[in-house]
C-alpha cells in the first residue's frame, strides 16, 4: 500500500479528532483474559490497567503457588492481547498505511 503524506496532512484534523475520541473511550474498553481453562481471569481496561482478578478456589493450592502465579501472568497476557485487538480495530483504520499503532 502506498503512503501519501499529502493525503495524511489533508486529513490530519479529522484523524486527530478520531484519535482523541478513541483515547477518551479507553476507560470504557475492557477485556477479560483467562488461563487454565477459565480457572484464572484477569480484566483490563483500554489503558492496560488490571481492573479485576478472579481465581477459582480450585486453583488455590498452597503447595503450588508458582502454578497460580503462572496462570495469573498468562491470563494477563491474554487480556492484553484482547485489548490490543480492540484498539487496533478502533484506531487502525484511522492510521491507514502508517503501519498501525505499533501495538
Amino acid at each position: 500500500m502506498n503512503f501519501n503524506p499529502l493525503e495524511l496532512m489533508k486529513n490530519a484534523k479529522e484523524i486527530q479528532a478520531q484519535l482523541e475520541k478513541v483515547q477518551a473511550e479507553l476507560d470504557t474498553i475492557t477485556a477479560t483474559g483467562s488461563s487454565g481453562g477459565g480457572i484464572v481471569k484477569v480484566t483490563m481496561n483500554g489503558k492496560f490497567e488490571v481492573t479485576g482478578v478472579q481465581i477459582d478456589p480450585i486453583a488455590v493450592d498452597p503447595r503450588d503457588v508458582p502454578m497460580l502465579q503462572d496462570l495469573i501472568v498468562a491470563a494477563s497476557h491474554d487480556a492484553n492481547a484482547k485489548i490490543r485487538e480492540v484498539l487496533q480495530a478502533k484506531a487502525g483504520p484511522l492510521l491507514g498505511g502508517m503501519g498501525g499503532l505499533g501495538l
